[in-house]
């Protein structure tokens, strides 16, 4: 049987809609390592059911994607899903209605406990130098089809 991620014969347009992830934060981080090796897999999507605990972790790796290796990295955050559905390499997300990153992939180290999620940022900042608080909102933007007829 064939991957079809491993295979390169899915990729983003695949996914026509899909919802916002609401996500809660529970424990803000502190941190960067510059040497962390996180292995990112090589699907472009999860899926999670609500109340998923998910560690956000920043690179600004310019090369940070599905299948890659990722070192340069910042901690921002535990947070959880308030809601289930699908992230997908590429989505933005959001804090404070700012955007911070957008979703680079999956790191699998501490399954089943949680899933490592990477963001890619302009600049990897740690979640309490950004400014993070306890139970802030932070979203995980979904695709919207234009429905223009």
């Amino acid at each position: 049987m064939i991957d079809p991620y491993a295979a390169r014969l899915v990729n983003r347009d695949f996914y026509a809609a899909k919802v916002d992830i609401s996500t809660t934060v529970a424990v803000v981080l502190d941190g960067t390592l510059e040497n962390r090796s996180l292995q990112l897999i090589t699907p472009i999507s999860r899926a999670f059911p609500k109340g998923t605990i998910l560690e956000l972790i920043g690179t600004d790796e310019a090369g940070a994607a599905p299948g890659t290796q990722v070192n340069a990295i910042a901690y921002l955050g535990f947070v959880e899903m308030q809601n289930g559905g699908i992230l997908l390499a590429g989505d933005e997300v959001r804090w404070n209605g700012t955007v911070i990153g957008t979703l680079a992939g999956y790191d699998d180290t501490h399954m089943p406990n949680h899933q490592n999620t990477i963001v890619k940022m302009a600049k990897r900042i740690s979640g309490k130098d950004l400014g993070i608080k306890l139970r802030d909102e932070i979203i995980i933007k979904g695709i919207t089809l234009s429905t223009s007829f």
